[in-house]
């Protein structure tokens, strides 16, 4: 795929000192092209994309995809059993994402979201009474960060907030980086307890996601393809977001002007919450996909079956698209951040994060204005090892 000796290519995952940042190898990457040749953390070669012109098109290539025309011998990732290698069938993926989206789409339609707003404030005020009764320090990441996140789709779902530690559990194991068969066997637990809950919800329906799609998901094997989307939902519907909860607050502390700032215009609150996503990175490493077909792009020549890796946290810093691009800005107000994705793979969950994000940060300010890090940020504990990325806890004082 390059002439570039593979020996000497730098290889993932690249050092973050500082989690509020891209790390020193992603920067030296981007200065040199939009798009470089790496190793995965697996020891395969693929293409990282920084520059955000390039990611953009990219995202929307019909060319490129999650599935790979010879998945045996595709580059792998990672040793995740999610995003760490291929997916799918490359002769229908197109039609099966497709069709996935059509089932999806009225369970997160803008007025099903928009009802949903409420209560999800209403949460938002009763785990912040929580937070307080507990007194301080407290950890952030145990009081709000992660309850929220998973209280809000588990009632979208219908899924017992009881067994979130269960699910959370196989969710971070499916993520691990490191160990294969260990993220294999996590994601199997997923599934299996998604199909569990799929058999009682087609003997007992309720009001919510899993009930609505065995009403309407039909064919061979019905259950296990409802029990393999909501894996999924329940998997990308709290994970991601619980990290950026935590990384949104740490922005907010480290930049004190700006939290004055939304606390004296609450109204800065959604251009606030996408400046969190344009800079809150939950993780390293890129988006994959990979070419399922030749393309041409930023004078790099990508061949059908290379592995491609889309920097979203590198892309959003561009300074070609954002002005003072590394700044943390609440009142930017251009802000095409690719956080969600772009084109027809745009994150069908984004208003539902949306929703979760504003209410928190529209109230944490508010209610705890003198909020700080208990301990330096050198202390804080990133889970590496991990797809996700993100806190093993976050502890404030006020």
């Amino acid at each position: 795929m390059t002439t570039t000796p593979t020996s000497a290519l730098p290889q993932l995952p690249f050092p973050r000192p500082d989690i509020l940042d891209v790390g020193p190898t992603y920067r030296t990457l981007a200065c040199t092209a939009p798009i470089n040749p790496v190793r995965t953390a697996a020891g395969d070669v693929a293409w990282l994309v920084t520059g955000y012109a390039e990611a953009r098109a990219l995202f929307a290539d019909p060319r490129l995809g999650r599935s790979h025309p010879d998945p045996e011998n595709a580059a792998r990732i990672s040793g995740s059993a999610v995003l760490g290698g291929p997916m799918g069938t490359a002769a229908t993926e197109a039609a099966d994402h497709a069709a996935m989206r059509k089932v999806l789409t009225p369970a997160f339609s803008a007025r099903r979201m928009s009802r949903l707003r409420a209560h999800v404030e209403d949460l938002v005020d009763g785990l912040l009474d929580e937070l307080a009764a507990h007194g301080s320090p407290a950890d952030l990441h145990e009081v709000l960060s992660f309850p929220l996140p998973v209280l809000v789709i588990c009632e979208l779902l219908g899924v017992p907030f009881a067994d979130r530690h269960r699910f959370s559990a196989w969710s971070a194991g499916a993520c691990n980086l490191n160990d294969r068969a260990a993220s294999t066997a996590a994601l199997g637990q997923l599934f299996g307890y998604m199909r569990e809950l799929v058999v009682r919800k087609r003997a007992e329906p309720g009001e919510d996601v899993i009930s609505d799609l065995v009403a309407t998901v039909d064919g061979p094997d019905a259950d296990g393809r409802v029990a393999g989307l909501g894996a999924m939902l329940l998997f990308a519907g709290h994970e991601t977001t619980v990290t950026r909860i935590d990384v949104g607050t740490l922005l907010l502390l480290a930049h004190p002007g700006q939290a004055d700032a939304l606390r004296n215009d609450p109204g800065r609150v959604a251009g606030a919450v996408e400046e969190i996503l344009r800079l809150g990175a939950p993780g390293g490493g890129g988006l994959p996909r990979y070419a399922q077909a030749d393309i041409d792009v930023a004078g790099v020549h990508i061949r059908s079956g290379d592995a491609v890796l889309l920097a979203v946290s590198v892309a959003n810093r561009d300074p070609e698209v954002f002005a003072d691009a590394d700044r943390f800005d609440v009142t930017r107000t251009a802000n095409p951040h690719l956080a969600f994705g772009h084109g027809p793979r745009f994150c069908i969950g984004a208003g539902l994060a949306r929703i979760e994000l504003q209410a928190v940060f529209a109230a944490l300010p508010a209610r705890f204005p003198t909020l700080a890090l208990a301990v330096p940020v050198e202390q804080l504990q990133v889970r590496s090892d991990v797809l996700t990325g993100g806190l093993t806890a976050l502890p404030v004082t006020w």
